[in-house]
């Protein structure tokens, strides 16, 4: 007999993506949609892709993601008087109904990714339902938090992916019916990609993917810190609320897989010249004459046989490969898979980072992190500090390791393409 108060809906274990009304651009408002997008915050390479963005139009959306002002409750304010005014200038509208959004990424090589993006329920437990793979900085968290709590709003979908039930499953054939119709609006970026965006609110499909999607749980491909946002705001505030959902883009990657490339880092204040010289002995250490795309070739073989880096930011390369054993015995923690203890993330930060170079990952003015290989070279030699640059996880590690509990070192993977941030986010007090 069922108990009161215990639905299907209360007492499922997987996903459950709702519709929401989403906040869109008024395309007769802005100059082109893709002038008011943006890759996702922690994309943006500071401060020469924030002063591009910023140039592009004046509405456009890093402006919310990425304020600037002399403080963070300033900068946090001044996104949420950005967002009151853009909506009372009718810049930003609401759509007039709820729904799932169907979002679709093409590019001219052939790449073509669709997936959908709603209000995720932020339920308890958590966890088996939606999987972590990498740890978060705390600050992030704290800051990206305070930006919500300042805009009431989900500014940007983190991206998860889910293995679906083949072609016959609810889901896809509604999303590839839906993809079939004229879109609510088309753009190209200045990446190549074309974006595409549909509305699902018909109340029998929307019931269908939900009840389908119930029965899967998510990896988070890219988002970690937006997620460990969501719940904290979610355990601030009394339930039910708009609080108890969080903007997703859910990703089928059994149909449409994604690509992992590596995050590198910029480590400020250490000339390459420094970052070698206390290397002897712990690793082979090679100068390569080669351009990036060679060098990262070499970095590709390398990593084959183990644990391998690229420092860059004095004009050459320097391949770091054949670490001492001794060393990773000392410096990487015990107790873990084994998966993990080789994994080249948990490398550097555990040998390097913290035992070599001594370097504090979680500070901003000591590191930072960045997904493109030559903007982080650029950066290096611009600044004279060091580039490191990564070799990327393969996903079936990321989703077995995942699946065990286990995370990975903060930054470890870049999962994409990314979703594009502008197109459609939900403001909470709709």
């Amino acid at each position: 007999m069922k108990t009161a108060g215990h639905s299907p809906v209360a007492t499922r274990r997987g996903l459950d993506l709702a519709p929401f009304r989403g906040l869109r651009y008024d395309p007769d408002r802005v100059g082109s949609l893709a002038a008011v997008t943006s890759p996702p915050y922690d994309v943006v390479v500071r401060p020469d892709g924030l002063h591009h963005l910023e140039s592009a139009d004046p509405h456009n959306i890093v402006r919310l993601i990425l304020p600037q002002a002399g403080t963070p409750d300033a900068r946090n304010e001044q996104a949420a008087d950005t967002l009151r005014r853009w909506l009372s200038e009718g810049v930003l509208t609401a759509d007039p109904d709820p729904g799932l959004y169907v979002y679709e990424q093409r590019d001219d090589a052939g790449l073509l990714q669709r997936g959908l993006i709603g209000a995720l329920r932020l339920s308890e437990p958590a966890e088996g339902v939606v999987l972590p793979h990498e740890d978060v900085m705390p600050l992030v968290v704290a800051d990206r938090a305070a930006l919500m709590r300042a805009t009431r709003a989900n500014l940007e979908p983190l991206l998860l992916t889910y293995r679906g039930d083949g072609a016959d499953a609810a889901t896809t054939v509604i999303l590839e019916r839906t993809a079939e119709q004229p879109p609510l609006l088309s753009t190209t970026t200045e990446d190549g990609f074309c974006h595409r965006l549909w509305a699902i609110t018909a109340p029998a499909d929307l019931a269908a993917v939900r009840a389908d999607l119930a029965q899967h749980q998510a990896l988070i491909a890219d988002g970690h810190h937006r997620w460990a946002t969501y719940r904290r705001l979610r355990a601030e505030h009394p339930s039910p609320s708009a609080w108890d959902h969080g903007l997703v883009l859910l990703v089928d990657t059994a149909r449409y897989p994604l690509r992992v490339r590596a995050i590198h880092r910029l480590l400020h204040g250490l000339p390459v010249a420094d970052a070698l010289s206390p290397l002897g002995g712990l690793f082979r250490v090679r100068r390569l004459e080669l351009c990036l795309t060679k060098a990262l070739e070499q970095l590709a073989d390398a990593a084959e046989e183990g644990n391998a880096f690229l420092l860059a930011g004095d004009g050459a390369f320097h391949l770091l490969d054949r670490p001492d054993p001794s060393l990773l015995a000392r410096t990487v923690p015990a107790g873990r898979p084994d998966a993990w203890r080789t994994l080249d993330a948990t490398v550097l930060h555990a040998a390097l980072l913290r035992h070599v170079w001594r370097i504090p990952e979680d500070d901003p003015a000591r590191i930072a992190y960045i997904h493109d290989a030559a903007a982080t070279v650029a950066k290096a030699e611009q600044d004279g500090g060091t580039a490191v640059l990564m070799h990327p996880v393969r996903e079936e590690v990321v989703r077995d390791l995942a699946r065990q509990g286990v995370t990975m070192p903060r930054k470890s993977t870049s999962f994409g393409p990314k979703p594009a941030s502008g197109l459609v986010f939900r403001a909470l007090d709709l």
